[in-house]
């Protein structure tokens, strides 16, 4: 007989994680499937900093006793809520504690296979096991979701290869590399290639380059009036993206959509920007073929004016973000994927984040479309991890209160 659990977490990220240590809190029932922080520590390359302050780049239990700052100020990290860049290597190390302290249950294994059952889900792990949950919740991150030119994609893993397939830089250094894109991913992987020793080059269709600016610290007070901070950005729209993702839920969809796409675009950090200009750009540029011959990626280009060029280069990485769809997690049931319903490829949720297959939670980037881009960061695991723990836990209690009420009651069957 199949072993069962009330929810299970797929995903041990810090949507995955922040939402589990509501639960344990909580007391509900619950397992969590995935390796703990493993985006972040084997698809981020080493010496990348988080383009998020620090107060906004929190793993989020209950009472909110393991922030970032009290984990850098017990290891003795540089820290502050803002002007300090938060590190890759703190930040998973930080993600990893926070883990052993809320959700010891984690467990590394990887989910083969998402089914309905009479039990609610059924889910065939890596390993060989199965267990049923009444309520699953993806929280997958990103992964899934890598967006590669179709220009590209055809290239084999020698010549070509998408941003998040590195997080050790050692193999490219001495060698040419041409990296694709214009946001931060793109920059940041440029700019360390180049520290590496690699010979490198940042093409982008865009005409120039987006570094944010560093802000004045301590902040003028006109500033804080005018651009109060948010955990995306300052200013009052931000605050209500990022603060009031109920509100934002409430939108047309057709706002919400726009919000997603335009606000919040492809951006450096403030610290990148010195270490950018060491960096040779090529801006302005469509990819318009790429080919491999004599050990060679050769790129043929188009610039806005209409001016070809081509490059030749040892490999091509494609810096261009992801690009959330349901039709890229591999481990939904077709019966699951039919009865989804969807807008513009990501799931239509409700304010709990339920979608149109009842018990079946999605959070992180793919509930962006939903409840705006603030999901896009690790600051929005806030939010979430309070609303769906809030309504399994009160959905949990209703359950039981039903069954005992039930238990309580005469069986008139047998009178």
């Amino acid at each position: 007989m199949l072993s069962g659990t009330d929810v299970a977490i797929i995903g041990a990220g810090p949507y995955g994680l922040s939402i589990a240590a509501h639960l344990r809190a909580g007391n509900v029932d619950h397992r969590v499937i995935g390796s703990p922080m493993h985006f972040w520590r084997a698809h981020m390359p080493f010496g990348m900093q988080l383009k998020s302050e620090g107060f906004a780049s929190n793993l989020y239990d209950q009472k909110r006793e393991l922030p970032l700052k009290r984990f850098c100020e017990e290891r003795r990290i540089a820290y502050a809520d803002l002007g300090i860049p938060v590190h890759l290597e703190t930040f998973t190390a930080y993600g990893r504690d926070f883990q052993k302290r809320f959700v010891p249950e984690a467990e590394d294994k990887r989910v083969e296979f998402l089914e309905r059952s009479p039990a609610g889900f059924q889910l065939h792990l890596d390993d060989g096991t199965s267990f049923t949950a009444r309520r699953a919740i993806v929280a997958v991150g990103v992964d899934h979701f890598r967006s590669v030119p179709a220009q590209l994609a055809h290239l084999p893993a020698e010549f070509g290869s998408h941003s998040s397939e590195h997080n050790s830089l050692d193999r490219f250094v001495g060698r040419d590399i041409t990296v694709i894109g214009a946001g931060s991913s793109a920059i940041d992987l440029a700019v360390l290639l180049s520290e590496k020793g690699a010979n490198v080059r940042l093409v982008a269709r865009t005409n120039s380059i987006k570094v944010h600016g560093k802000m004045q610290l301590p902040r003028p007070l006109w500033d804080r009036i005018s651009q109060p901070m948010s955990g995306i950005g300052p200013g009052w729209k931000h605050i209500i993206l990022s603060d009031a993702p109920t509100l934002v839920h409430l939108l047309p969809s057709s706002m919400r959509l726009m919000a997603v796409k335009r606000i919040l675009g492809p951006a450096g950090g403030w610290f990148m920007k010195e270490r950018l200009a060491h960096v040779p750009l090529l801006l302005g540029y469509r990819l318009r073929r790429a080919e491999c011959s004599d050990s060679r990626v050769h790129l043929e280009m188009v610039a806005n004016d209409g001016t070809q060029r081509r490059l030749q280069t040892e490999h091509v990485i494609a810096a261009t973000g992801f690009s959330p769809d349901l039709h890229r997690l591999p481990f939904l049931s077709d019966e699951i994927r039919l009865r989804l319903r969807a807008i513009e490829n990501t799931p239509v949720l409700s304010s709990y984040f339920e979608s149109s297959v009842r018990g079946l939670y999605f959070v992180g980037a793919i509930s962006a479309n939903s409840f705006g881009p603030v999901m896009r960061f690790a600051v929005g695991a806030k939010f979430t991890a309070r609303q769906i723990s809030k309504h399994v836990a009160l959905t949990s209690r209703v359950r039981t209160a039903m069954r005992l009420l039930s238990a309580s009651l005469p069986d008139v069957s047998a009178q």
